[in-house]
Order: C-alpha cells, then structure tokens, then sequence
C-alpha cells in the first residue's frame, strides 16, 4: 500500500475491496482515519469515480461501511466510496462533554473559534486533503459526488455549494436544512464561528441554495416519522429555497421511516444509482 496510508483493514465485499487506512492530516493538525470501498473495476491501470460520504453526529468512518451495505452497488456500478471520519481526533483536540458538539460533531466547517479553530477545519480536509490524497495513491478520478446523512447531508449539500465545479452530483438522507434556525445547529456554529449570525450564513445548505448559480443534480430523501424532523432537520426550507432558485432538487418523503440506517439501507441503491448518471459516462 502507499507510503502515505497506513492499513488498518481490508476486506473483500462484493468482488471489490473494503479498505480502512490512517494517515496524519496537515489541515486538522492530527492522525485521522478513513474508510475507501474500491470497486472490482479500480485497478493499477483502471481509475474509477468516486463518492464522498459524509456521516452525522457520533460517528466514525465505520458506520456506513458496516451498516449501509452500499457495496453490492457501488460494484456493480464501478464507483468508488470514501468515507472520512466526522471530527479530528485526539487527546491534543479540543471536545465538549455533548455529543453534539466536539469529537464526533464537526459540522465540516472551519471553525474560527478558539479552542476550536486549531484543528476543526473539516471543510479544508474533506473538500482538499483528503482528495488529493486518495486521488494520488489509490486508482480514483477526479470526478467526484457527494452524500451524506444528519450532519453529513448538512456536509454534503455545504460543500457542494460552496465549492461549485468540484462535484458533479450531491444526495443526502435527512440532512440538517436550515442549522442557522435548529438547536444543533445553532450549538455548533455559537461554538465554532461566534455569536455572530453573519458568519454562520455561509455554512447554512438553505441560505446557500438560495444563491446557487450552479445547478448540481441533487436528491434529499426524508422519512416523516424522524424524530428530528420538525425541530432538526427543516426540509421545507431546503424546498423553498430550491424553488425560488429554479434548483435541481428532488426531495423525497417516505412514510413510516425514521433517522436510522434502516432507512439509509432501504434507499442506498438508488442514491448510488442517483450519483452515477452523472459520474459515469
């Protein structure tokens, strides 16, 4: 394996390879972990595509490999899945007793707050490091999607709306719409950014998507029994939002289905499905 990564696991999924590496981030300032599914088509002579997902509060690079059973899919579909941690890490990184705030919670933004702002620089890292990372030392192109589920969907839309060009393709599970206007939110960005709510409209998927100028396929699906719905999550302004901006944006309700990976699980095939219409030509 590359010099630059180090191994932590590897499987066999799907005729492809399920791989866990750890490298040391010069962004965040500390050793961080991801997990990289790489489909029978990526070789030593054959790059592949790739999605980024980002998961939500709590989580690691794990959950999704383990629990989404995206791997049949992505193999049949040649795409590759990256899958970085949700927070720097560390004893030298700063944390709150919350699970909604710290370790576990970086909202992939890029705080400019003290303790935080020396090492919870997510943004940077999932939009820059870690591509050119992966895209150096693995058989990946640099034509990229990205999803995420919670925070992560907050993460997914966020940086495919800040970063136009860079993504050819955006889908998220339950995503934190609005977090300007939802206790999680405003927790994190007080936090993260100040009190100021100026510098949290930056960061903020529906305020961004108002202004968009550049129309990314996107597909959000939402289950109407979450109990985060009404109070976290906000669909309706993401909607609004994509209205009156004429935006690409499917938005999807779905009876009976709740915040967990049973849902994510139910759906993943065709947010994989979603990604590679625009990713594989």
């Amino acid at each position: 394996m590359p010099e630059l990564l180090t191994p932590l696991s590897a499987n066999r999924a799907a005729g492809g390879w399920q791989h866990r590496f750890a490298h040391r981030s010069a962004v965040l300032d500390c050793d961080m972990k991801f997990a990289v599914y790489l489909p029978p088509q990526a070789t030593a002579h054959h790059k592949v595509p790739v999605l980024y997902w980002l998961s939500g509060l709590t989580c690691t690079e794990e959950n999704f490999i383990q629990k989404a059973g995206a791997q049949r899919m992505a193999a049949q579909l040649g795409l590759a899945i990256v899958c970085p941690d949700t927070s720097p890490r560390g004893d030298d990184v700063a944390n709150d007793p919350g699970y909604d705030l710290g370790q576990g919670a970086g909202f992939y933004l890029n705080a400019t707050q003290a303790p935080w702002a020396a090492h919870y620089r997510m943004h940077d890292y999932v939009v820059h490091e870690l591509p050119a990372l992966v895209e150096a030392e693995l058989p990946i192109l640099p034509v990229r999607g990205i999803a995420g589920h919670s925070m992560g969907g907050h993460g997914a839309l966020t940086l495919a709306l800040r970063n136009p060009g860079r993504y050819q393709s955006i889908s998220a599970f339950a995503p934190i719409c609005h977090p300007s206007a939802t206790p999680w939110g405003q927790k994190a960005f007080r936090a993260y950014l100040g009190d100021h709510p100026d510098a949290w409209r930056e960061w903020d998927a529906s305020l961004l998507l108002a202004q968009a100028r550049d129309p990314v396929p996107t597909l959000v699906d939402q289950g109407d029994a979450d109990e985060f719905l009404a109070r976290e999550l906000q669909p309706e302004a993401l909607e609004n939002a994509a209205r009156s901006a004429g935006y690409p944006l499917t938005l999807r309700r779905h009876a009976g289905y709740d915040h967990s990976y049973y849902f994510i699980a139910s759906l993943i095939d065709e947010h994989l499905q979603h990604h590679a219409r625009a990713l594989i030509k």
